[in-house]
């Protein structure tokens, strides 16, 4: 709900649970007055204090009044140049060589539904479910307006913000810094959360407090990467999953990102977060407009646990295009860890077959079926199949799977060319690289250049003709390296700081295009596994390969960090064979499906490989996928306990909308001589049912499993226990 003062004008954005308030001052300024829990309301500005600060310079407009200075003042969107030197949200660059970015309050208008962004992800709603404020500032000297977007979704406490750019003017102004999101808050007492790691290890959660000065996370990498995730959360020092104020928030896109905040000098603090600055120039032409990526706000007045399945309901609902969002998505089997380049289709038959008998229902044929494509040094580009491997095409390969009642998928990864390969025999310039640079290559593979429409072009019919020729029901779409030598032969020298966000939207165009002709097709994001596992990217595919380190125990690290932002309905998590490829680790079977099941499900291994005992758990695991699929897709997520080096167990839980029926999952660690008794609270149940749980005759009072606990087994190293919890 939007609700507008306009003789005040004040604007008051009120969610199921928290308010966000904003206010033009009588000079113009669009001051912030305050994000939190809901209240009544009223105008809030009566907060903000004015004293004469040292060294914060006055705008013209105030006079001699000294106490009145942008560099105190609580600002929905940050200038530059013009007396604020904390974090700012735009930089121009203008025609005169000044740099300054003054921004006053115009006008505001109300709409219901949700607005879009074109070319750009962004949270779909109606008229029903969404609310739209747009603000408009103007910068009179330089000629440039700002349109901030507010997007509000009163059932899920989410707020989207989102920021086109105009130059009303007659003469180029260059962009060197456009946020999305300019957020303050009144203290500075709080805590900084964000989601790093590396390639196979990614999204661990890092808590700091907030020190003086600017503490950031970022990518330079060229997609978002598997570093530092553009989702980070703000909160209480004392918040923990169950208590205490927090805040999350997320950045739509999938390039390079900045996430900042700033302890300042009088103990307030300032959150900005959109494009990262680094090589970002964008030459605006007199009329034109650029649009920044959204973002997307949760406050949770009641710990992580609530933010967290705050933004899984809105995502599933609001966010995801899923074309099985209406039926249960299959099991698949893929071939990378069975075969990895060496197979050819007889091989790949066999593995279906045995995958078949066991239950799988999609088969999904990793790299190397294309060009000449025996290792990872070739054939990128070259879109056709090998059919020394695949005698017919994959023409004759799917029709054979289908014939085995199983679906047929097929890996791409069509961002990237090989130098040996045809593609780039005939088109060397098609790729990022400054003319007489030598190449740097990563995964012995170069960059097409996505911001080229002809390039665009080549790539989407090539796919094409290959979904043509197939019965294609899902892509596996991968991007196997970082970006560098960031440069396009098809742009003058004064555009070229535009190249890394042109490439982004190059890839979101190529998507839409799949997407759009391939309408049943569910396409599965992966960079390197959780290398672009960001909200962008889940607007076209609406599931992503959480990452390429598929050890049971590491994953569960991973996937606990993934949920915070991300439900598990969009993590991509199979059970592989031991010992795990990354780790060398051996982890019981029934552990790693107890794992890969809280996610998106299936298998990286040669089925028909194992022994009886383990085909027979195959069996039960995919009929416990198909028991629980609905309960781990639309029920609600809790984190009972974080995965731990001392032994203790990881714990998690999905419970139904209804509360009546819940999934309990439990992985022990490493074992340690004379280990406690352990109880588990449970949580999100109603404390007024009673609960059968599996093997248990005797049934437990909700408010008893919540307040009091469950005692677990004893359970040996790496074990895992799945209890299914049905109200009587």
């Amino acid at each position: 709900m939007i609700i507008q003062d306009k003789t005040e004008r004040l604007f008051t954005l009120q969610t199921r649970n928290t308010t966000y308030q904003f206010k033009a001052d009588r000079n113009g300024v669009l001051l912030h007055t305050y994000y939190g829990p809901r209240i009544q309301g009223g105008d809030l500005s009566r907060l903000i204090r004015f004293a004469d600060r040292g060294f914060s310079p006055n705008p013209n407009e105030v006079g001699d009044n000294r106490a009145y200075s942008l560099d105190t003042l609580p600002q929905e969107y940050s200038g530059s140049g013009a007396g604020d030197f904390r974090l700012s949200s735009l930089e121009l660059e203008l025609p005169d060589g000044s740099c300054v970015a003054d921004l006053r309050y115009v006008d505001a208008r109300q709409q219901s539904g949700k607005y879009t962004l074109e070319g750009l992800p962004a949270f779909f709603g109606s008229d029903s479910d969404a609310d739209t404020l747009v603000v408009t500032l103007e910068d009179t000297a330089a000629q440039v307006r700002v349109e901030l977007f507010y997007g509000v979704f009163e059932a899920y406490d989410l707020i989207t913000r989102a920021v086109r750019i105009v130059n009303c003017g007659d003469t180029p102004v260059r962009l060197r810094r456009a946020a999305s999101l300019c957020l303050d808050f009144p203290s500075a007492n709080l805590d900084f959360i964000t989601f790093d790691g590396g390639h196979v290890k990614e999204r661990k959660p890092n808590r700091t407090h907030l020190r003086p000065g600017v503490q950031s996370v970022g990518s330079v990498r060229g997609i978002s990467s598997h570093q530092h995730n553009p989702f980070v959360m703000l909160c209480q020092p004392g918040a923990d999953e169950e208590h205490g104020i927090c805040y999350g928030a997320a950045l739509l896109y999938s390039g390079n990102f900045e996430a900042a905040v700033e302890r300042c000098q009088f103990e307030d603090a300032r959150l900005t977060m959109g494009i990262h600055p680094f090589h970002f120039c964008w030459k605006l032409e007199p009329g034109q407009v650029f649009t920044a990526p959204e973002a997307a706000l949760v406050c949770s007045p009641a710990g992580f646990g609530q933010m967290s399945r705050q933004f899984h309901r809105a995502i599933r609902a609001h966010l995801l295009r899923d074309v099985w969002a209406n039926r249960r998505k299959p099991v698949l089997v893929n071939s990378w860890e069975a075969f990895y380049f060496d197979y050819d289709h007889n091989r790949l038959l066999q593995l279906a077959k045995e995958s078949a008998a066991l239950g799988t229902e999609l088969f999904v044929l990793d790299d190397g079926w294309f060009g000449h494509r025996d290792s990872d040094t070739s054939s990128l580009g070259d879109w056709w199949p090998n059919e020394e491997k695949l005698p017919g095409g994959l023409g004759a390969l799917s029709k054979e799977i289908n014939e085995l009642g199983m679906e047929f998928g097929l890996w791409i990864e069509p961002e990237m060319v090989s130098e040996n390969s045809r593609l780039y025999e005939e088109h060397p310039d098609w790729v990022l690289n400054p003319t007489g640079r030598p190449c740097t290559r990563g995964r012995c593979q170069l960059v097409l250049d996505y911001t080229r429409e002809e390039v665009r072009d080549y790539i989407f019919h090539a796919l094409q003709k290959v979904m043509d020729s197939a019965n294609i029901a899902y892509l596996k779409w991968d991007m196997n390296r970082a970006l560098t030598q960031v440069w396009s032969a098809a742009l003058p020298s004064d555009r070229q700081g535009e190249v890394y966000h042109r490439y982004v939207l190059g890839v979101y165009d190529l998507l839409e295009r799949v997407r759009q002709v391939n309408p049943n097709t569910l396409i599965e994001g992966c960079s390197g596994g959780g290398g672009r596992f960001d909200m962008g990217m889940l607007y076209y595919t609406p599931q992503i390969w959480c990452s390429d380190n598929t050890d049971a125990i590491d994953r569960l690290t991973i996937q606990y960090g993934t949920s915070f932002a991300y439900p598990p309905s969009t993590m991509g998590a199979h059970v592989s064979a031991v010992p795990n490829e990354q780790t060398g680790r051996s982890t019981p079977l029934e552990t790693r499906g107890t794992v890969a099941l809280s996610g998106t499900f299936g298998y990286e291994m040669v089925l028909g490989s194992l022994s009886d005992e383990e085909k027979a758990l195959v069996v039960q695991q995919i009929a416990a996928y198909k028991e629980s699929y609905d309960l781990i897709q639309t029920g609600d997520y809790y984190r009972l306990t974080a995965p731990s080096p001392d032994g203790a167990p990881t714990a998690w839980l999905h419970v139904s909308p209804d509360r009546r029926s819940a999934l309990l999952c439990v992985v022990a660690g490493q074992t340690h001589a004379g280990p406690p008794f352990r109880l588990l609270k449970l949580q999100g149940l109603d404390p007024a049912l009673q609960y059968r749980l599996t093997g248990d005759d005797t049934p437990w009072p909700g408010d008893v499993l919540m307040q009091a606990g469950y005692p677990l087994p004893m359970l040996n190293e790496y074990q895992s226990l799945r209890l299914w919890l049905k109200a009587e």
